[in-house]
Parts: C-alpha cells; structure tokens; sequence
C-alpha cells in the first residue's frame, strides 16, 4: 500500500478562516491566537519550507521564507489605514514565492492563496509599473509564438490569464494585432481554481509542483521581458 504524506492544510485550516470571517475581531482572534498559530500559520510554514526544498531544480531564483514578516507567507492582518472595511483580519492566508531581486509583490513570482470556497494557485507578475507593462507587451509582440506557446503549456495543466486590462489599445500597439486582448493586460498573471478538498489532500504539493513546472515558460517569458533569470 502506497502511503499517502500528511497534508500541509487541512479542514482545520479552513475551519479557522470560516471562524474567523464570522468573528473578525481582536479579542475573538487574541483567544483563538493558537487556532491560527498551529491551523494556519505554521500549515503554511511547513507547505513554504517543503515547497523551497523543490525550487532549486523548477525555478532556482524563487524564493522560499518561512517567516512571519518578510517572507513568502503574507500578513494576516489587514492594512485599513485608507480602507472603508477596518476589519483588522484577512479571512484567507496567501503564500508568495517570491523572485529573489523583487522588493514587494510587484513582481514575478508563484501564489497560493487559501480560503474556503475560493481557493487558488497563481503564477507571473500583478499590476507591475508601466515601464514593466511596457517592456512584456514589446516581447509579446516580438515574440508571439513563444508567448502563445507559454500559454498553451500552462492551459494544459489549467491555468489561464486572469487579472485586470486596459480599455484603450496601448499607446504604440497595432489595434489590429491578433494578439490585442494579451496586449491589453495590465497584469500578467496565469491562475486556476483549486477545491478545498484538493488544497487539504496530502498530495497537494505534488499537484502545486507540477502546475509550477507547467507555467515555467510563462514564468521564463515574463522574467526574459524584464531582464531577470528563472
């Protein structure tokens, strides 16, 4: 008999963000302080750490830190500095494998992001600077079959474009080109949805392992435009 590893999330860690969307409050949190700590945060630490043991052979220059401020595992709190919801606590738990020359989240990297009945895997670069916009949309149009070729890899294993575009045609693009939608994008980012069942099951690392080798062209396309390794 084959044994099955134990999974790093389990319906513990979704039971708590469930807990906690009902009861996003301070001393609710400060009493289930554990629940978070054991459930969640150090789930996540371990899924970081196992992840990182794998990266040098898929993606050598990603980063893997399982730490509780500046690593791959994001803050639970919520910045409500500027927000109508002060709501101090985020109600899922994201882990970002970051490149190792970005200094925030501006740039090409691998998400996971944890929260019941919407949970989801992504890869590339969110709402990066205009420059950086700039300088995909010229190697998409240079080189549009290893673009087109990056996506297919990635439809394969379900991933596929997502985030937010412009209205216009970018200032320099041809309104003709057959590849205006891509041309459009604001973020550059492949994603697919991913059951509360497959993110608790003990083989998931090996589900997000093979999806991050699938968006290896996508990833080596998007790092090739901005001028870093994959």
């Amino acid at each position: 008999m084959v044994e099955v590893p134990e999974p790093h999330f389990t319906p513990r860690t979704l039971g708590f963000l469930s807990d906690l969307a009902k009861n996003n409050d301070k001393a609710w949190f400060d009493e289930h302080r554990a629940r978070y700590e054991a459930d969640v945060r150090d789930a996540a630490f371990e899924f970081i750490e196992d992840m990182g043991m794998r990266l040098p052979e898929i993606a050598p220059h990603l980063t893997a830190q399982a730490k509780s401020v500046g690593g791959s595992l994001f803050r639970i709190h919520r910045d409500t500095r500027f927000a109508k919801d002060k709501t101090p606590y985020k109600t899922n738990t994201g882990v970002h494998f970051r490149h190792e020359r970005a200094k925030d989240v501006h740039a090409p990297g691998l998400y996971l992001h944890v929260e019941p009945g919407s949970c989801f895997m992504g890869a590339g670069i969110w709402r990066p600077e205009t420059a950086v916009q700039y300088a995909i949309r010229e190697q998409i149009v240079e080189r549009p079959d290893a673009w087109s070729a990056a996506l297919g890899a990635a439809a394969d294993a379900g991933l596929t474009l997502a985030g937010d575009s412009l209205v216009r045609t970018p200032k320099g693009i041809d309104p003709e080109h057959p590849l205006l939608d891509d041309l459009k994008r604001k973020d550059f980012i492949l994603t697919v949805d991913l059951r509360d069942d497959e993110v608790t099951d003990g083989g998931f690392l090996d589900v997000f392992t093979a999806r991050a080798v699938a968006v290896a062209p996508f990833m080596r396309f998007v790092c090739a435009s901005i001028g870093v390794p994959y």
